[in-house]
């Protein structure tokens, strides 16, 4: 799925109306992912790929009313069923590419992505370009409300040891993308990688 841009755009954008009803359990998660992130008000967070916004309530309860909250999502669809659940109320909501993101160097101080990474065209490249819009120490929490033997197991298939968010690989590829990462979970209920962004 994450070859090609159209292709992500066209599964989404198929599923975008009825998503959030297909999860309707996953809003604690978030809390609870969001909350472990450790951000402060204040802060200036990118939701990367923020699909229906699931997170941005969460987001903006963390870095509170002068912080800045920004969704982003290449899928017009899935932006538009945010708008439509009152998730603009929360933070800018901006249909745009996180491989090639339109901020400045070092312009926040965290991202948060929830499903993202597997979603991915060239995972390096783009969690460079996430670290590029980072201060150096800001925050990078990889998130899914279900946990990698769950989700594999929701789709018919079985993990393998390729797996990019397995530590032994998700590790090394934050190492080399300007991450290191600090914490990793990957629990039934949920899986989170929280990492720093290196000087």
């Amino acid at each position: 799925m994450s070859e090609d841009h159209t292709h992500v755009q066209e599964f989404f954008g198929a599923r975008a109306a009825d998503w959030d009803r297909k999860f309707p359990g996953d809003g604690p998660a978030f809390t609870t992912a969001v909350t472990e992130f450790g951000l402060r008000p204040g802060d200036r967070v990118l939701d990367a790929g923020c699909g229906t916004g699931r997170a941005m309530t969460a987001l903006r309860s963390a870095v509170g009313p002068s912080g800045t909250v920004l969704g982003v999502d290449l899928t017009p669809q899935m932006l538009a069923a945010a708008r439509r659940a009152g998730r603009d109320a929360e933070g800018t909501l901006l249909l745009a590419d996180v491989a090639r993101l339109p901020l400045r160097d070092e312009a926040l101080d965290a991202v948060f992505a929830a499903g993202l990474i597997a979603h991915l065209p060239d995972p390096a490249a783009n969690l460079r370009e996430l670290a590029r819009v980072v201060r150096p120490g800001g925050g990078l929490a990889l998130f899914h409300p279900i946990g990698r033997a769950a989700l594999a197991a929701r789709h018919g298939r079985e993990l393998t040891p390729q797996d990019m968010r397995a530590e032994h690989n998700l590790g090394p590829l934050l190492t080399g993308s300007g991450w290191n990462m600090v914490s990793y979970a990957d629990d039934d209920d949920r899986f989170l990688a929280l990492a720093v962004r290196r000087p």
